[in-house]
């Protein structure tokens, strides 16, 4: 089977995958309601974690109450959780990623093997398209909001597959917004949510520095790193459990699927690489199971003496 027959069968199936989630519940998850902190009890469906851009009236945050009004003149406040990243129809084709809704620039960022490391023995690669599309809101260069197809009907347009221009983000029926990302030449959404300067003027902001990653990402984990094609006994690398011609992962309970809560690497050509979504699912994974609070910071797996990086390294 050639590659654009791959792609078509795997999106076919992305199709199918997303519609019986939505019908189930499972992404929507229930509906925050105003005045509780259950947007951020990481718990339950990822409309109960920071990845829901949505805003309501009255809701709580770590810090205490949320101002919803100023939040909305920053991004356009679609009051949907997974038309921030996802489409069921009118999806962006230029990056190979479930029914993708997000703009997507193209730019080049610093990799790894930039700091010439001795120890670093596998090529290095641009982030592939499992890296990219969580880059397309962290490396703060495009605008939150910035989607393709807005809710309701009419409101597809392809100019924003590459461009978050505030004039095409602007079709959104709001008042003045902003359109700001997550950080850039005004520090975007750092202005308030970072301690230092003035985000010390909003105390009950939650602190986003961390997650502000920007397009140098020689202190991060490698991504677009190829993983060692020799693995296993005698090597420094674990091989991985299960191998199909575009995924390899450590199927931990043996099921022949790659789980949430399972490590994998992705194959774009070049290789199995380890990508952002290697070690992240940004649906969120309850660490004890089902009804359990989700991972810190989306991890697959809980870090608990370093169970994410002993998946693959054998340290």
């Amino acid at each position: 089977m050639d590659h654009e027959s791959i792609c078509k069968v795997w999106r076919l199936g992305a199709v199918f995958t997303l519609a019986a989630l939505l019908q189930a519940g499972a992404w929507a998850g229930p509906d925050p309601a105003p005045g509780t902190a259950s947007k951020f009890s990481n718990r339950g469906s990822v409309a109960n974690t920071r990845h829901n851009l949505t805003q309501r009236p009255n809701e709580v945050g770590p810090g205490g109450p949320i101002n919803a009004a100023l939040m909305d003149t920053q991004r356009n406040n679609y009051g949907e959780v997974c038309v921030y990243c996802h489409t069921p129809h009118g999806a962006n084709q230029t990056i190979a990623a479930p029914l993708w809704n997000r703009t997507t620039k193209n730019n080049t960022y610093q990799t790894y093997d930039l700091l010439n490391t001795a120890s670093l023995t596998q090529p290095v690669s641009q982030p592939g398209a499992s890296s990219l599309t969580c880059l397309s809101c962290h490396d703060g260069t495009t605008a939150v909001d910035a989607i393709v197809n807005m809710p309701g009907s009419g409101r597809y347009n392809t100019a924003r597959i590459s461009s978050d221009a505030p004039a095409l983000l602007n079709e959104w029926p709001n008042a003045s917004v902003t359109h700001v990302g997550l950080q850039g030449p005004d520090q975007g959404c750092l202005v308030c949510h970072n301690p230092n300067g003035a985000g010390a003027a909003f105390p009950t902001a939650y602190d986003f520095s961390a997650f502000a990653i920007g397009t140098d990402l020689r202190n991060d984990h490698p991504v677009g790193i190829r993983f060692p094609t020799a693995a296993g006994p005698g090597t420094d690398f674990n091989d991985p459990s299960r191998k199909e011609a575009r995924l390899a992962w450590f199927d931990g309970n043996a099921n022949a699927r790659a789980d949430g809560n399972e490590i994998r690497l992705y194959n774009s050509g070049e290789g199995y690489e380890v990508e952002c979504a290697s070690c992240h699912d940004p649906h969120g994974v309850p660490s004890a199971g089902p009804g359990s609070n989700f991972n810190p910071t989306f991890l697959r797996l809980p870090n608990a003496g370093s169970a994410v990086c002993l998946t693959c390294h054998t340290k």
